[in-house]
């Protein structure tokens, strides 16, 4: 029997199926996610919330970290959501040039505010100005609160450790708490030559204040362990 659409993909090579391993191991496969809107209302999780485009992927983190996968409303491209059942993963980091962090603040125009918290990051004709943010931490933060002032964009690309073929993931935090410790989570990263295996977790901080009042909420702690082997290069060493 003749195959009669043997050049479907001549005209449009780029929607050719290709294998997943070549296809996908240096794209961004799905995000991490510590929230979610319910309504208008923001709602911090206890549990990882992951999104993807990938019904693959999808099977994978539900097989790895539990929860069941179903579509949510969204125009973005992924289009599935698994609220995972589990409140940390051990993930691979390449290096610290993987994790980038900044100051944005968003309007009705988009980007307005871009900066490094000393001097602007864009647009070009700004980069490397004076951008006007108070020097201390706690200023910073009751500009951002206000509306008037950036907030932290810490971003966060890595891979699974348990499947690390699959692909990159993104996570990306708003935490004031996690900028104070990044410098010492990137010192953590650079003391290896080469990728490291790390955890990405939500912790939960609870504390009563002196005046009585009870405080809890959920903060993300990236924690590197160790050097990364692949396995490999990990069952030669061990066999030697």
């Amino acid at each position: 029997m003749a195959n009669n659409i043997g050049r479907i993909w001549e005209t449009d090579p780029d929607s050719k199926p290709r294998e997943r391993s070549s296809q996908f191991a240096n794209d961004i496969v799905g995000r991490f996610r510590s929230g979610r809107l319910v309504g208008k209302t923001p709602e911090a999780l206890n549990e990882w919330r992951v999104t993807t485009g990938d019904p693959v992927v999808a099977e994978l983190i539900t097989g790895l970290m539990g929860g069941e996968s179903a579509e949510w409303d969204t125009d973005k491209e992924d289009n599935l959501e698994i609220l995972t059942d589990s409140k940390s993963v051990n993930i691979i980091i390449d290096s610290s040039d993987k994790l980038d962090a900044s100051m944005k603040l968003f309007g009705n125009s988009g980007l307005v505010h871009h900066c490094d918290g000393v001097e602007f990051l864009s647009p070009d004709e700004d980069k490397g100005e004076p951008c006007g943010c108070p020097p201390l931490l706690e200023d910073r933060k009751a500009k951002a609160r206000s509306g008037r002032g950036p907030k932290p964009s810490v971003d966060l690309v890595f891979k699974l450790e348990a499947s690390p073929e699959s692909g990159y993931f993104r996570f990306n935090s708003g935490s004031w708490e996690l900028v104070k410790v990044l410098h010492t989570v990137i010192e953590s990263i650079d003391k290896y030559d080469g990728p490291v295996r790390a955890t990405l977790a939500i912790e939960n901080v609870s504390y009563t204040t002196k005046a009585g009042r009870d405080v809890s909420y959920n903060k993300p702690v990236v924690s590197v362990v160790g050097a990364y082997v692949p396995a490999t290069q990990a069952d030669m060493e061990k066999a030697a």
